[in-house]
């Protein structure tokens, strides 16, 4: 499992740092390029655990990739050609892999086995099945097909008009994508937008799709055409190093090409409110999503209030935002975010536990957090549960005590961010790294 010491002395964090690409649109990059019938190249793809095991469940379907570093190519017989696996599909940590192809298999004409390794087996799959079989899934398991492993059996679907009780982009896109092979008009409607990567994506490949207001519409029999797609830095990546920059004194890091998707921006409007400085470069917008420079350097902090709307646009970033909080005058109050505790782990509890370690004045709530700060943090051990965000915010963390700590199982960091540990030591020019 290993142990990682981390320890800083009088932390200033200054440069230019490249964000590896964006974990979200890669996952979907691969997944609509396989079910395209054709060859799709992927550039600034995200070469991280998580989309390697989503690589590697369609080159058992039959779909040739080839990976070199950042670049993909896919050459694809259509998803109507692909092949009955002779083997069980394996997601391993990621539940994006997993709910996405929940949808996908279940219009397709082939009959599988879906798994992952056991923190991905623990995590609820009925808030998708359950959809999926009203549009006539054949997907089981026990129990209530809720949790990993689920056999699909591909076949002939019908289309729903489906209002979500809870904001979530890992229903919608696996509703969306079993609607490409429904008969029918499927329509997903959501209170709040969550991020939008599969829409934007679907209409790149060609496919019919049209948003009005919170509802997105989508033709069924559609078949997708092979294209080209440039996936920008990963923003969620990039929030723990820009939450870092905001908390230490004279620091200033400029961020290149980090993707600055509106569903997705929420890190920065929430440092803006707290008080720290945001410069934002020219925007660039190919074919897809946009993207450009951002800059964040320190600011004196201020407690705000987190809820609503904003928090699908940063639901992976809360955990650095809490840590951040605790450096913050006042207090800090996150709720409305109960999506944390069906990720990789109950990351309410899991923050609020591993903080207080260090000192912090954090309470968990049934739906977040309540932070009061600012407080002096001590060192301490803390645990990543397997979670790549929380690893990220135990090294974050040993920027701002008072003595080292250590990281338990640093290694899953590398399912979202492989070079995180190198790039924190580049950012950290003018400090003392031990660890």
């Amino acid at each position: 499992m290993g142990i990682k010491t981390l320890e800083f002395e009088n932390p200033i964090l200054s440069g230019k740092l490249t964000i590896p690409g964006d974990k979200s649109i890669s996952h979907r990059a691969v997944m609509l390029g396989s079910i395209a019938k054709g060859k799709t190249s992927i550039s600034g793809f995200l070469d991280g655990e998580d989309c390697i095991s989503t690589i590697n469940i369609f080159r058992q379907l039959g779909v040739s990739i080839e990976r070199e570093g950042t670049k993909v190519t896919i050459d694809s017989p259509g998803m109507l050609r692909w092949k009955t696996p002779t083997q069980v599909l394996y997601a391993g940590n990621s539940g994006t892999t997993a709910r996405l192809l929940l949808g996908i298999l279940a219009g397709s004409r082939i009959t599988s086995v879906l798994t992952g390794d056991e923190s991905l087996s623990n995590r609820p799959m009925n808030r998708v099945t359950l959809p999926l079989r009203t549009m006539g899934a054949s997907i089981t398991g026990e129990p209530d097909s809720n949790l990993l492993p689920l056999s699909i059996t591909g076949g002939q679907l019908k289309a729903i008009d489906y209002t979500m009780p809870v904001a979530s982009a890992q229903v919608k896109s696996a509703i969306l994508f079993a609607g490409l092979t429904a008969e029918g008009e499927t329509s997903v409607s959501e209170t709040t937008v969550s991020r939008d990567h599969t829409e934007r994506m679907l209409m790149q490949f060609g496919a019919d799709l049209s948003k009005k207001g919170n509802t997105v519409r989508l033709k069924g029999g559609q078949l997708l055409h092979a294209t080209d797609v440039v996936v920008p830095g990963d923003i969620s990546s990039a929030a723990f190093f820009m939450a870092a920059v905001a908390m230490l004194e004279r620091s200033s890091v400029s961020f290149k090409n980090v993707g600055l998707n509106p569903t997705r921006t929420g890190i920065i409007d929430v440092l803006k409110e707290m008080g720290a400085q945001v410069e934002i470069g020219e925007e660039k917008e190919p074919l897809g999503e946009p993207y450009g420079d951002v800059t964040i350097t320190y600011g004196s902090l201020q407690g705000i209030e987190i809820s609503g709307a904003i928090i699908p646009t940063l639901i992976d970033e809360l955990p650095v935002i809490a840590l951040l909080a605790t450096q913050a005058q006042g207090t800090t109050i996150i709720k409305d975010a109960a999506e944390l505790r069906v990720k990789e782990t109950d990351r309410i509890v899991a923050v609020t536990t591993e903080l207080k370690k260090l000192g912090a004045d954090i309470e968990a709530t049934d739906d977040g957090m309540i932070i009061h700060g600012p407080t002096a943090l001590t060192g301490g051990s803390l645990a990543s549960y397997g979670d790549h965000r929380l690893g990220m915010m135990a090294a974050i963390a040993a920027l701002v005590t008072s003595g080292p700590i250590q990281i338990e199982d640093p290694s899953c960091i590398a399912i979202s961010y492989p070079g995180f540990f190198d790039d924190l030591e580049k950012l950290a020019i003018s400090t003392n790294l031990k660890g």
